[in-house]
């Protein structure tokens, strides 16, 4: 079957209603006093968010943003795949794949979508398990299979060459695509690359990076490894209740994020909110922390080279920064940027830096 369908979010107020029933019926745990952020998302923080998502956060207009834009499902190796697909009216423009990660969803691209139409035809799908591509039904849907995934997609728009984009499971995925559809690839962008030690003595600067990844593992990580191990033991709590769904999220937010106190000092606050909902509305906490279970493998062997032209920003408030001379062991690495502001989700943080860089780099390969 490759059937392509036109789609449109139309959610049952049902749903919404019962959002807000939850909502109002939070059984709020007790917490520490004098801890701040340390031992996780603070109780007043949290209780602030969840009110003005109960009472102001308008998902309507939310919808409507996102139906402004065209969107289509079809299925892949078995399974449903959303996209958003915009073309350009630029006659010579690149086709571009951009890929979200989690806990981020295709909302994450809301505030770049319009500029970089005006030089790419834009393809951005949900990933597997993730969002309107609903929870995956077997087991498999690792990265390297959504990257197949991908490149068949692509084909069946009708792309013969073609671009892609990815920061966190999107950069893991978009790297992959560039190595198994190499024929087709121009060139991969990506907000975080993998490394292995090479051996090589390491700069102050470096061994600063490696100390940070040291801290992920040890302090930041928990996330990771509960994702990895028993994800359907979690979906419970988070599929059961929204103010967990949306403490499981917004942390990453904080710490992931160029913010000082709150989340919201680097993301807005209803684009953070349709993030959520995407995966509460779509019941997907569970089918989309999968991917960490399926894709285990890809932390701790070692990356087959790939021979696309990769370029790699580099935000100064990422979880974890990359080390040059590692991630050069197995990528074709031919821009390297190392921006002055932005985090994680740098589509929302800072998107006036990364559609630069897009153009940039994309440009340079045309």
């Amino acid at each position: 079957m490759s059937e392509i369908s036109p789609f449109r979010i139309d959610i049952p107020q049902a749903q919404l209603d019962d959002l807000h029933a939850r909502l109002d019926l939070t059984r709020w745990p007790d917490e520490l006093p004098g801890v701040g952020w340390s031992y996780g998302v603070p109780k007043g923080y949290l209780q602030g968010l969840a009110r003005y998502w109960r009472h102001d956060y308008d998902w309507r207009a939310q919808e409507r943003l996102l139906n402004g834009f065209p969107q289509y499902t079809t299925e892949i190796d078995g399974q449903r795949v959303h996209f958003l697909h915009v073309g350009s009216s630029r006659a010579d423009a690149l086709p571009l794949i951009i890929t979200h990660g989690w806990p981020g969803s295709v909302a994450e691209f809301l505030r770049i979508i319009e500029p970089l139409a005006a030089d790419f035809h834009l393809v951005i799908p949900s990933i597997p398990g993730y969002g309107f591509s609903g929870p995956t039904t077997e087991t498999g849907w690792n990265s390297a299979r959504v990257a197949r995934a991908w490149a068949e997609l692509m084909r069946r728009l009708g792309y013969e060459r073609y671009a892609a984009h990815g920061g966190d499971w999107g950069a893991v995925i978009s790297r992959e695509l560039g190595r198994v559809d190499a024929e087709h690839v121009v060139g991969v962008h990506v907000t975080m690359v993998l490394g292995r030690s090479s051996g090589a003595e390491l700069t102050e600067d470096e061994k600063l990076r490696l100390a940070g990844r040291e801290r992920y593992q040890r302090e930041l990580s928990g996330y990771s490894a509960v994702q990895s191990q028993r994800p359907q033991t979690l979906a419970y709590a988070l599929t059961d209740s929204p103010a967990g769904q949306l403490a499981w999220i917004v942390e990453k937010f904080l710490e992931w994020t160029d913010s000082r106190n709150v989340p919201e000092d680097a993301v807005d606050r209803d684009q953070l909110l349709t993030n959520v909902m995407l995966y509460w509305l779509t019941g997907t906490a569970g089918s989309s922390a999968r991917l960490y279970k399926e894709s285990a493998a890809v932390w701790v062997r070692r990356a087959e080279p790939s021979p696309t032209p990769m370029g790699v920003a580099v935000f100064p408030r990422d979880l974890v920064l990359p080390i040059r001379s590692q991630a050069e062991q197995a990528n074709n690495i031919v821009r390297w940027t190392e921006l002055d502001r932005g985090g994680h989700f740098a589509a929302m943080e800072v998107p006036d830096l990364l559609v630069g860089e897009l153009r940039e780099f994309f440009g340079s390969l045309r």
